[in-house]
């Protein structure tokens, strides 16, 4: 009974969270709710129009569908891990008025903002398929399961490497700019407007060293399981967990081991 009454607190406060960083998100200054859907889709656009440009004239509206396809599912996910990343920075700072109430604690903020995310990227999803559905692209996914499990498992590697940022922020205001700083190459080292086989038959030598990016094998991931014309030869599942499953733990341990640090010194 007690641990059924303590979930429904801690569910209760991860649901006012969830709608605190909700509110804050859509009415915040820099672009608010414009800017947070329309992000992808300029992205989207912007690196389609290049293709097309790069293509010339052997570009057809068919490569052009493929393409946008292949770009909205790489730009997604990679997205929603940049601001996984990028919102976690300060999170404890800019909620450390709620850690005097006792049933509030710093990791809840990290949790609220992984819900946030999700939620804003499911809707993002939703529009992009019902664009889809409206210029006659076919969207099937080739593996549904995968798919998600794809999407689910960089959830989780986000949410790790949030914590992480979270905590080192706390400490460290440097980090947090850090990451600002390292998430902008990381758009073009990540496969997302470029498949790994087009880059092996270029350089296998900048592939291998491509490889070494986890986000890469996320993105491989994913494209080869929504594509029909790809598949995940490239994806080390081992290596992808590798990356995952210490980074949660070593991210759960921090926290707990500096909770009382982080509460006092927010």
């Amino acid at each position: 009974m007690s641990i059924a009454k303590g979930w429904g607190k801690q569910r209760s406060v991860l649901v006012a969270l969830f709608l605190r960083e909700l509110k804050a998100r859509f009415t915040s200054g820099q672009g608010g709710l414009f800017w947070t859907f329309f992000q992808p889709f300029f992205m989207v656009v912007i690196f389609l129009l290049m293709h097309l440009f790069m293509r010339g004239s052997s570009a057809d509206a068919e490569s052009a569908k493929h393409e946008a396809i292949f770009l909205t599912v790489g730009f997604v996910p990679f997205f929603l891990f940049r601001n996984l990343l990028q919102g976690s920075a300060g999170a404890f700072r800019a909620n450390r008025n709620l850690f005097v109430y006792r049933h509030v604690k710093p990791i809840d903020t990290v949790i609220a903002r992984v819900m946030v995310e999700t939620f804003i990227y499911s809707i993002i999803v939703v529009i992009f398929i019902f664009l889809g559905l409206y210029f006659g692209v076919d969207i099937v996914p080739k593996n549904l399961v995968m798919l998600t499990l794809g999407y689910i498992w960089l959830l989780l590697f986000g949410a790790a490497w949030g914590i992480l940022v979270a905590v080192g922020s706390t400490f460290y205001d440097s980090i947090g700019k850090i990451v600002g700083f390292l998430t902008f190459p990381l758009l073009f080292l990540s496969a997302l407007f470029y498949s790994m086989e087009s880059v092996y038959r270029k350089s296998p030598e900048v592939a291998t060293m491509l490889l070494y990016n986890p986000l890469v094998h996320f993105m491989e991931m994913i494209h080869g399981n929504f594509l029909y014309d790809y598949d995940d030869r490239y994806v080390d599942y081992s290596y992808m967990a590798l990356w995952t499953l210490p980074t949660l733990f070593v991210a759960i341990w921090l926290y707990i081991l500096l909770e009382r640090k982080i509460i006092s010194a927010t």
